[in-house]
């Protein structure tokens, strides 16, 4: 990360026009699980020189500008450096503005998600899965929920809701080999629109 001190023009770094990113972080602030307020995620992303920092909801949404790196790299940046600075142990999925319009934009699901958004669900995923891993999680399904794999988003819908469906996070992890943090419909869109603000 750059420092809070380091000399670049406000639309730049090193040269390059900053990047707009968002920071979905994995399983914070659930059933007690993992606490952290978001004026101390925001202060705590701050300090590492992230620039225009926003949150959203409790559940861990970050929206910033700048960060060295990009992808995996910046990932695995910010999951240290929350593990040092917040004693935070958790995964980060990072996603640029323009990846997460590319998200709302590809959604397989328009009716769903018109109909119903709360129910609509994106599992970001730390890597594309295979799709042969894809098949198995879709056999493996033990009610009506539907799904589709794009890159590395999981569009899923929970007819019944979700509290209480048995497609689980960690039924999805175990059948995808990889991690990842889900967020509903109405949850994407106003992500989508912080980071393009």
């Amino acid at each position: 990360m750059r420092g809070p001190d380091a000399r670049a023009h406000p639309g730049t770094e090193g040269g390059s026009p900053v990047t707009t990113h968002v920071a979905l972080l994995r399983g914070v602030n659930m059933a007690g699980h993992k606490r952290v307020g978001m004026a101390e995620l925001k202060a705590w992303a701050e300090k590492l020189g992230l620039r225009d920092v926003r949150t959203l909801l409790q559940s861990g949404n970050l929206v910033f500008r700048g960060g060295a790196g990009k992808g995996a790299a910046l990932e695995a940046a910010l999951e240290a450096a929350a593990g040092r600075g917040l004693g935070l142990e958790t995964a980060f999925m990072v996603r640029t503005a323009q990846e997460l319009g590319a998200v709302v934009a590809r959604n397989p699901y328009p009716e769903a998600a018109e109909r119903d958004p709360a129910h609509l669900v994106v599992v970001f995923l730390k890597t594309a899965p295979a799709a042969a891993d894809v098949a198995a999680l879709r056999a493996a399904i033990p009610g009506r929920e539907v799904l589709e794999a794009d890159g590395r988003q999981l569009y899923v819908v929970y007819p019944d809701g979700i509290g209480t469906s048995r497609l689980t996070a960690a039924l999805i992890d175990r059948k995808l080999r990889t991690r990842g943090t889900a967020r509903n419909w109405n949850t994407v869109l106003k992500l989508t629109a912080l980071a393009g603000a």
